[in-house]
């Protein structure tokens, strides 16, 4: 779809006609789209792991918060990855026999869960359109575009949430879970409800830094290889 096809018999052995205009656009959009799922779902995956989480809470101070020891908050903090990963979506975990989470927390990391699910799902499907339409067009030119402008979009919008969330990272966390979330489901007590101690804001402000980058950096290797001359450009 995004290479010179040879002309119908007829037509001149070196002549060589381009494909539909309006193909080629409907193509670098789709892949645009794709392009922006796989990146920001590929940067999230990447901090989903036990040991960015552990890293995280230790410099947040999850063990003063919770009060638990740090060998217990891992514990917990592996099992609730699990729950939210793998399943099956629990959240039943203890220590020293009680529950970690009350109703409401659980309710919430069910939510929560379920967002994954639905983000995971299309980072799948772009996954699988980006393999598909590489391979149909043997990465061409509309292929290469699409990719270049999609990720040149996400990049501009990770910079502007950035500096968005620089002034005013609160409001614009309360935003992202408004978005998501049924309002009055994602509101806890720091004092008492172990969600946010496990997970103080601290720990958010710098995951989201953290994923920022990733984002913008596998942004910009996109865009310099959607940019690299060819020679059926």
């Amino acid at each position: 779809m995004g290479d010179p096809e040879p002309v119908a018999p007829g037509g001149g052995p070196d002549e060589m006609v381009r494909p539909s205009p309006v193909r080629e656009a409907i193509v670098s959009i789709v892949v645009a789209v794709a392009t922006i799922v796989v990146i920001a779902g590929v940067s999230v995956a990447l901090f989903l792991t036990p040991q960015w989480v552990a890293f995280e809470q230790a410099r947040s101070g999850a063990a003063t918060l919770t009060g638990y020891p740090t060998a217990e908050v891992d514990r917990v903090t592996g099992e609730v990855l699990h729950d939210l990963v793998v399943g099956p979506p629990a959240f039943a975990e203890t220590v020293a026999g009680q529950a970690v989470f009350n109703e409401r927390e659980r309710s919430h990391l069910v939510d929560v869960r379920s967002v994954f699910g639905g983000f995971g799902l299309l980072v799948l499907i772009g996954a699988i359109i980006l393999i598909a339409v590489g391979l149909a067009t043997r990465g061409g030119r509309a292929f290469r575009r699409g990719a270049g402008v999609g990720a040149l979009i996400l990049a501009a919008g990770i910079v502007i949430g950035g500096l968005i969330s620089a002034v005013a990272f609160d409001q614009a966390f309360e935003t992202f879970h408004e978005l998501f979330f049924a309002g009055g489901t994602y509101t806890f007590d720091p004092l008492s409800d172990r969600l946010v101690q496990l997970f103080p804001i601290q720990f958010w402000e710098e995951t989201s830094l953290a994923v920022g980058a990733v984002i913008l950096l596998l942004c910009a290797i996109v865009s310099l290889w959607a940019l690299r001359p060819r020679a059926d450009r």
